[in-house]
């Protein structure tokens, strides 16, 4: 099964509020912000949506695509993916995969949560 394309995108940032900024200066709108310094940006013209996720400045900020799937039972990864997480619950509800594409870069694959299947509470 195909996906339905790129949702949005997954920011780390070592600074929110400079990396906030500096999206609503290109038009960006904050829709939402968690209480762990993270949260999700849109563009009113449309487009995917940007979360952004502060992280230590210790690691690295990395970046990845967020694709969706109707359903996690029938999505297969592709050939030359590597699933490096397959599809587990996640708190803001949905099912998530991580996979490595063939050059090692991350993608997130995210689908509904399954009939009977609820979310892990939230952290924060």
């Amino acid at each position: 099964m195909a996906t339905d394309g790129v949702e949005g995108l997954y920011l780390e940032t070592h600074n929110w509020g400079r990396t906030v900024a500096f999206w609503q200066q290109l038009g960006f709108v904050l829709e939402f912000e968690t209480d762990h310094r993270s949260g999700q940006l849109r563009h009113p013209a449309g487009g995917p949506y940007l979360f952004v996720a502060e992280r230590p400045a210790t690691k690295p900020p990395e970046w990845y695509p967020v694709v969706t799937a109707p359903d996690a039972a029938g999505f297969e990864p592709p050939a030359g993916a590597t699933v490096e997480v397959p599809f587990t619950p996640q708190h803001w509800g949905v099912v998530e995969m991580i996979l490595r594409d063939p050059d090692g870069r991350r993608v997130s694959v995210q689908a509904p949560l399954p009939e009977g299947v609820e979310a892990p509470p939230s952290h924060g």
